[in-house]
């Protein structure tokens, strides 16, 4: 620090308080909700983060729709969830910091939306006038959710300083419908289950200008073949891989990459609304499949539209002329996940200063005259792969000063003049940082800014746990990551005789899974490991020791994240998966292993062994480690014709259709002739089990007291999680797939020989106590 000088000037940068926005009631007058003559329903504007000026953010405004006042509460609670789901997507969750999010609380006279589910439905008196069918249009598509633009943009400007031009307007309505829209505004559902997963991918629309990746535009409807030039949307093509990366087009650069939603950059047919004939780059990115991320192609245009809407240099030195022996300073953006590079050129050369936000002229030792100083912002984020998008105006920026070494900013106290004492103004003092009422994650880059001084500029020192951790070159941003920090921790940073503390969250959220009862459950080091017949379930329950949504997440072999959302008919239902998905309104979900989107989607079956992982993102940002579990799906036992519950005493004969025995007690031995079928669940037999030439065995969680024989079966034998009191033999099986002999107790010997294939274990060993033979040697 320079001493012995008159004065140091103090620029103040402005930052904005939150205490500014306390949630005032406010009035407005929205078009299309009510007539001219009615006053519109008193509105309350709720910042919910703001970080910094709204000319220099970009601006999310969430208004709701069809909420009373009495269920505005509920109306929070979504848009909690909406916004931490959000956070959790990049580029959101990287570029947050960019966002100011205010909320706009609208009680309304009626509840719930327009013609909700269907035309016949009534129409709602609500502020906005939102609506299914496209505002209750016949001509329309009932997903389609609209409001009153007119009403939207007047209840927006009730937030100072925002414009059409620096925000987004996000409207969700009252309904447990699927359904939204994007445009010069976003809309979605409040409360269907896939509600949260719309809102990011209306803002793909609304704000990245991306197209929507469906091979149909009636649900249930294959669309027709594309025909046309080459699409102008950035993530739809007619061209091959090979002229892609020949003609530097597209999306070249990210060919071959594992996709941030699943599977390789490539190129995979259908979209835009077309069944063929025009390609996308992933299998199922956000802008296809809901719960899924944006793939980098996406990821890529929303990081330049978010960028494009905040102000790379925050505030610097004015522009024009510096002082030779100034201290020349900048303030940035703050992208959560990582720094902003800041470069310094003097005539030209780029100057040695480590990504610092401030050049002292005075070190320099500059000759007489005068000299251009540039000072150059650049994103380095690896979402942006394309120079032209790298060099564009939002994610780089310059600004430019002549330095007349004849001026100095240092100004000499006159002779014999005492030089004055430092007031308390000229201290220095933050002005704006990461917000300080909510804990950081232990991965992000924490922020400050201070006041500034054209002589000096003010060192910010940071602790952690009161203990100093050194910053060096930039000091502005401080990175935890590089801390591998875990538990919870206090980080401070320091200016002069200023402070701020944030808590630093390294707990990572649990997450629980509650799975439906298994055939059988092997523990083993790598996790358990299950077996199931045509069908499970999987519950996740994600928890935090910190306030706010955590979001659960799930893949399948490896396959993108998918947001665990319940299911779509009901958030609190499990989600339920099957070899060949469930159909719910004209789109399939739950498909294992290989996603079904539609019902014309041809993939193969889900049958087999699977390994699914899941994990949560809490509030703060953390992304918790994975846990995980081997899951074994066989195909259904046939349908039953014949049903036996209870006790039953004496020999059972199955001579034909299917006899079903659940949580039956045989007192006897059972028998299946052939093509007759037998399946035992949860089932005690006291004596042997015999079948010959019989079309299909299954012995599920089964105890038998006496041996098991099979013979010639023809169509499958399913032996999983019994207990057999003698012998198993298993022998001439002709079946299309492996006999299946998995996780039981086998008190006797194991014998088989003469079957089609080897019989399998699933991976799941049998305790046997006699010896193993022929095929079942190994099992």
């Amino acid at each position: 620090m320079r001493t012995g000088f008159k004065a140091r000037r103090l620029t103040a940068v402005v930052g904005v308080a939150a205490a500014v926005f306390a949630g005032l009631p406010l009035a407005a007058t929205a078009s299309g909700s009510t007539t001219d003559a009615q006053a519109a329903p008193e509105a309350k504007v709720i910042p919910l983060q703001v970080t910094g000026p709204a000319a220099s953010r970009f601006n999310l405004v969430v208004m709701g729709d069809g909420y009373t006042a009495a269920e505005l509460p509920k109306f929070r609670e979504q848009v909690d969830k909406h916004l931490n789901i959000l956070w959790s997507i990049e580029p959101f969750k990287s570029y947050r910091n960019y966002l100011n999010v205010y909320a706009i609380e609208i009680p309304s006279p009626q509840s719930g939306v327009d013609c909700d589910p269907d035309l016949t439905s009534p129409k709602v008196d609500t502020p906005l006038s939102m609506g299914f069918w496209g505002g209750c249009n016949a001509g329309s598509v009932q997903r389609l959710l609209t409001v009153s633009s007119g009403a939207a943009a007047s209840y927006a400007d009730l937030v100072a300083g925002t414009t059409s031009t620096n925000r987004q307007i996000l409207a969700i309505g009252n309904s447990d419908t699927y359904g939204g829209a994007g445009g010069s505004y976003a809309t979605a559902s409040g409360g269907n289950a896939l509600s949260a997963l719309i809102t990011p991918h209306e803002l793909g629309h609304s704000l990245g200008g991306l197209q929507d990746e469906y091979d149909y535009y009636a649900r249930g409807d294959r669309g027709e073949p594309y025909v046309g030039p080459e699409p102008s949307s950035i993530h739809h093509t007619l061209l091959t891989e090979q002229q892609m990366l020949a003609e530097q087009k597209k999306w070249w650069r990210w060919l071959g990459d594992d996709s941030e939603s699943g599977g390789k950059i490539g190129r995979f047919e259908a979209g835009q609304y077309a069944g063929s004939g025009i390609w996308r780059p992933s299998k199922h990115s956000m802008m296809k499949v809901l719960g899924y991320y944006f793939d980098q192609v996406s990821r890529e245009r929303m990081t330049q539209r978010i960028s494009s809407r905040a102000t790379l240099f925050q505030a610097s030195t004015p522009a024009g002329t510096v002082a030779g022996d100034q201290v020349v300073w900048l303030q940035t953006l703050h992208p959560a996940s990582h720094e902003l590079d800041v470069s310094w050129t003097l005539d030209g050369i780029e100057l040695e200063t480590s990504n610092a936000r401030s050049l002292d002229l005075g070190t320099l030792d500059l000759a007489p005259g005068a000299h251009t100083l540039t000072a150059k912002i650049v994103d380095p984020t690896d979402f942006v792969r394309d120079p032209a998008v790298r060099a564009s105006s939002a994610l780089t920026a310059t600004r430019t000063w002549t330095v007349d070494t004849s001026k100095s900013a240092l100004a000499p106290a006159p002779a014999g003049e005492a030089v004055p004492a430092a007031t308390a103004a000229d201290a220095p003092a933050f002005t704006t940082s990461t917000a300080t009422d909510h804990p950081v994650n232990a991965d992000e880059v924490v922020y400050v800014e201070t006041t500034q001084s054209d002589t000096d500029q003010p060192g910010v020192s940071w602790q952690l746990d009161g203990a100093d951790v050194p910053n060096p070159g930039n000091d502005r941003d401080f990175d935890l990551s590089a801390l591998n920090l875990t538990s919870r921790h206090t980080l401070t940073a320091t200016v002069g005789t200023s402070t701020l503390s944030w808590t630093v969250d390294g707990v990572q959220a649990e997450v629980a899974s509650t799975l439906s009862k298994p055939l059988l459950t092997v523990q083993k080091p790598t996790g358990p490991e299950y077996v199931y017949n045509d069908a499970f379930t999987m519950k996740l329950a994600a928890t935090d020791d910190s306030p706010g949504y955590v979001v659960p997440e799930f893949r399948v072999d490896g396959d993108g994240w998918y947001n665990y959302y319940g299911w779509p008919t009901d958030a609190n239902a499990p989600f339920k998966f099957t070899a060949e998905g469930t159909e719910i309104d004209q789109l399939v979900y739950g498909k294992l292993g290989v996603p079904r989107v539609v019902p014309w989607d041809d993939v193969p079956s889900g049958y087999g062994r699977h390994q699914v992982e899941y994990r949560a993102i809490d509030a703060s940002g953390n992304i918790g480690d994975a846990r995980r579990f081997a899951v074994t799906l066989l195909r259904p036992a046939p349908a039953c014709t014949t049903t036996i519950t209870g006790v039953r005493n004496g020999p059972l004969t199955v001579a034909n259709g299917v006899t079903c025995l659940k949580n039956a007690t045989i007192n006897g031995p059972v028998s299946v002739g052939a093509g007759a079928s037998l399946v035992a669940t949860d089932t005690k037999i006291s004596g042997p089990v015999r079948g010959v030439r019989a079309a299909q065995v299954h012995l599920l969680r089964t105890t038998v007291n006496g041996p098991v024989s099979l013979e010639a079966i023809t169509g499958a034998a399913v032996v999983v999680g019994s207990t057999v009191s003698g012998p198993v033999s298993v022998t001439g099986a002709r079946t299309a797939e492996p006999v299946v002999l998995a996780g039981n107790t086998v008190n006797g010997p194991l014998a088989c020989s003469g079957n089609a294939a080897a019989p399998s274990n699933l991976q799941a060993p049998n305790k046997v106590a006699g010896p193993r033979s022929g095929q079942c040697a190994r099992l």
